[in-house]
């Protein structure tokens, strides 16, 4: 599923919101998310605008510590 995310801000407070999409939506929610940036180029106190996703069948959990301990990333290899 995705999620959207904004914060409103007004003066000096700032609240918080999340609308939830399906996981076939996700041109509703990047259409959502326009709609919010357009509101924000207005004028509006819209906000910190961003999506998140997450599958809601996805197998196992998520995590950094997948790999495992033996696991020895490096960005450079030698």
């Amino acid at each position: 599923m995705y999620m959207v995310y904004w914060t409103m801000v007004d003066d000096d407070a700032s609240q918080p919101h999340a609308q939830v999409f399906d996981t076939t939506e996700m041109v509703g929610a990047m259409q959502f998310m326009e709609e919010l940036r357009k509101r924000q180029r207005a004028g509006e106190g819209v906000r910190f605008v961003t999506m998140c996703s997450e599958h809601p069948d996805v197998v196992g959990h998520p995590g950094v510590d997948v790999t495992g301990p033996g696991y020895n990333w490096k960005k450079r290899r030698s």
